[in-house]
């Protein structure tokens, strides 16, 4: 697959350590991608990779691990990146395995000759070890002479207090710059699109805001449930699963200011202005589900999963609404929902425009456009056309930019290999910031007590398949998204190739 640019390698000799190198996000996403950039021209081949785990493994037991989840490979190719990897094994909280990895990382850097070292520490970790591997990085493996950089995954705290802790916990350890906190949502395709789509296009930046919008609605859409991992999505739940994190960071690229350019921080300081705008969640303007059971019976409930607590509450679905105090957005509502189990998959954002004037359209459907970010990403708008021929009337159609149709012959790199490059060239700009990650707990926090305190509401059950609870569409309508189902249905013309006009 071709590539719009020349790949850009990295400074050669930089060392990635990829700590929890035997856990499922390490070999389906992180070694993935790092495989993704090296295919591509992007990684350079002297770059060397060490996988650390607790796990007594051999290189070639990591290996047969994470060749399955390899797309595009050749076996030459795999064989070469291969060649750069070696594994580690040692606890994360003693200094043992860090010495010898500390020698390997030295090894070759003595090796390669050169002045200033570029370490990179991937935690594909769980929270509960993340400040014993910080705090170890630190003392026995961080680079005195070169550049270190650590990228940490979510969650990033439970809530604002846990939160705030884990940041009072890393700063004493690494500067903000060399913190990396990833949300793999910064990498999709059309969520780095969003800032050239609006500031990049008059057409579009005009109409963004409260005098042309009427509604916008961010949507994250599961077609299945919990799958026997109930007892850990128990405690999290819809909102901490992707709504405080993937679903704001688009959130904050839809509605922010212009930056002042594209300097990270120019961009993350847009984020955290419009953050600062937004109005406290109502807890009484909110639509909580749980899933239960398929009509038709052959699929569970929640409940069903033996890893559930009893009687648990947990919200698989929930919908809520943000109100933006500022000039551009004031009376726009912002609906963001989210769910599992729901009757397909499907991530998108839909900015519905207002009517058009009364008069001599009556009752036409409202422009919409829509930014589908998964599956099978594309860009459209659904405006209102005559049917062609002598009829009068109108019916909806689009311009419509699918990205499978329009560049097949481009290399779309996954959300994971965008980010790991970004990190290695030090580019922050798809990536939380502290103080944004604080705003954004501040906000989510009052809603999370609510839900899961001592007098939390009951969520509706909806149908396993269902397009969620029987509200949805009221509560739409009630935040000025309107939908007649059958006026906005596509209706193509049917005409036969050799049909000629009467």
């Amino acid at each position: 697959m071709s590539s719009a640019a020349s790949p850009t390698k990295f400074d050669k000799d930089t060392v990635i350590t990829v700590f929890g190198a035997s856990g499922d996000l390490a070999k389906k996403k992180t070694f993935p991608a790092l495989f993704g950039l090296f295919r591509e021209g992007y990684l350079d081949p002297s770059t060397k990779i060490f996988g650390y785990a607790r796990s007594e493994l051999t290189k070639e037991d990591l290996k047969a691990r994470i060749v399955p989840h390899l797309k595009n490979a050749t076996s030459e190719k795999v064989e070469a990146f291969f060649e750069m990897v070696e594994y580690v094994h040692g606890a994360y909280d003693k200094d043992e395995g860090y010495l010898k990895l500390k020698k390997a990382i030295e090894a070759v850097e003595a090796r390669s000759w050169i002045d200033e070292p570029h370490r990179l520490f991937y935690f594909a970790l769980p929270p509960s070890v993340f400040l014993s591997v910080a705090q170890k990085i630190k003392e026995l493996v961080y680079s005195k002479t070169g550049k270190t950089r650590v990228i940490v995954e979510k969650p990033f705290g439970h809530d604002l207090a846990s939160a705030r802790a884990l940041q009072a916990s890393l700063a004493p350890l690494f500067k903000e710059e060399e913190i990396f906190r990833i949300d793999h949502y910064l990498g999709k395709e059309l969520v780095k699109n969003l800032l050239v789509l609006r500031f990049g296009n008059t057409f579009l930046n005009s109409t963004w805001n409260k005098e042309s919008v009427q509604s916008i609605q961010i949507s994250f859409k599961e077609p299945f449930g919990t799958e026997g991992r109930g007892g850990y999505f128990d405690n999290i739940g819809i909102i901490r699963d992707v709504m405080q994190n993937h679903l704001l960071q688009v959130l904050t690229l839809l509605t922010m200011e212009r930056p002042a350019s594209f300097d990270p921080e120019s961009v993350r300081d847009e984020k955290v202005k419009v953050l600062k705008c937004m109005a406290p969640i109502d807890l009484d303007d909110i639509l909580i589900g749980q899933y239960g059971k398929s009509e038709d019976g052959t699929k569970p409930a929640y409940l069903d999963d033996e890893t559930v607590k009893p009687g648990s509450k947990c919200i698989t679905f929930a919908s809520m609404a943000f109100k933006i105090q500022n000039e551009r957005w004031e009376g726009v509502p912002v609906v963001m929902r989210a769910g599992k189990a729901l009757n397909e998959g499907k991530v998108e954002i839909r900015m519905q425009f207002k009517s058009v004037a009364s008069g001599v359209f009556a009752d036409i459907p409202n422009n919409e456009l829509i930014i589908r970010i998964q599956p099978n990403e594309a860009v459209y708008v659904k405006f209102n056309a005559k049917v062609p021929g002598l009829s009068k009337e109108t019916q909806v159609t689009d311009l419509d930019l699918t990205y499978s149709k329009r560049y097949q012959n481009f290399w779309i790199p996954e959300a994971y290999e965008v980010l790991i490059r970004d990190a290695l060239m030090g580019d922050h700009s798809n990536f939380v910031r502290d103080d944004e990650l604080d705003v954004s707990w501040s906000l989510f926090t009052p809603l999370l007590e609510y839900l899961e305190g001592p007098n939390a509401p009951q969520p509706e059950i909806y149908p396993y398949g269902s397009r969620g609870p029987k509200g949805l569409m009221n509560y739409l309508a009630n935040h000025k998204y309107y939908i007649d189902l059958e006026k906005r249905k596509y209706s193509w013309p049917v005409t036969k190739p050799n049909d000629t006009p009467k």
